[in-house]
């Protein structure tokens, strides 16, 4: 399961943007469906995304192998309250992005060479050595940006053990 939201513009009296809870599972045998869309009121938050997932529950959704999220605080919490069995995995691009916007457009091509070695590693130890090369080299100019791989570690490796199909989903 895919789950992420999008903050869109609405009319109700006024103009507002309100965040809008996406799912979208994906079955062992590839085919992709959209779980349902929820409109939030306010900022995205685990309290609204754990309401979100006991609804799919209810509505028959039992078991979930990985549940990919971006990096918001509380989630993974939320999803093993519900599902706790289910992998979460942080969202490679969410993580990816976040690096960038703590990286200046000079340095990006460097980094964006020095982080390929994490996310392509054949294992969970190949990732950990390439994550401290990483560190050595840019802790001192962008800490902000080791902080945030360090803070996603645990829910940014599990994927890596398993075979690239699974992975590039």
């Amino acid at each position: 399961v895919f789950i992420d939201a999008i903050h869109v513009k609405v009319r109700d009296g006024q103009v507002a943007s309100r965040p809008v809870y996406a799912a979208i599972g994906v079955t062992i045998d590839g085919r992709k469906d959209v779980l349902g869309l929820w409109m939030g009121t306010g900022g995205e938050g685990a309290k609204f995304w754990m309401s979100v997932l006991i609804d799919l529950k209810n509505r028959g959704v039992r078991d979930v192998f990985f549940l990919v999220c971006d990096g918001l605080k509380g989630l993974p919490d939320a999803v093993t309250n519900v599902w706790p069995q289910t992998i979460v995995q942080t969202c490679i691009v969410h993580l990816i992005r976040n690096t960038f916007r703590l990286v200046p457009s000079q340095d990006r091509d460097a980094v964006k060479r020095d982080i390929k070695p994490i996310c392509t590693a054949s294992s969970p130890d190949a990732a950990a050595i390439a994550m401290d090369e990483l560190e050595e080299k840019w802790k001192k100019k962008y800490g902000a940006m080791i902080r945030l791989w360090r803070n996603a570690w645990e829910e940014f490796i599990p994927f890596l053990d398993y075979d690239v199909e699974i992975r590039t989903m």
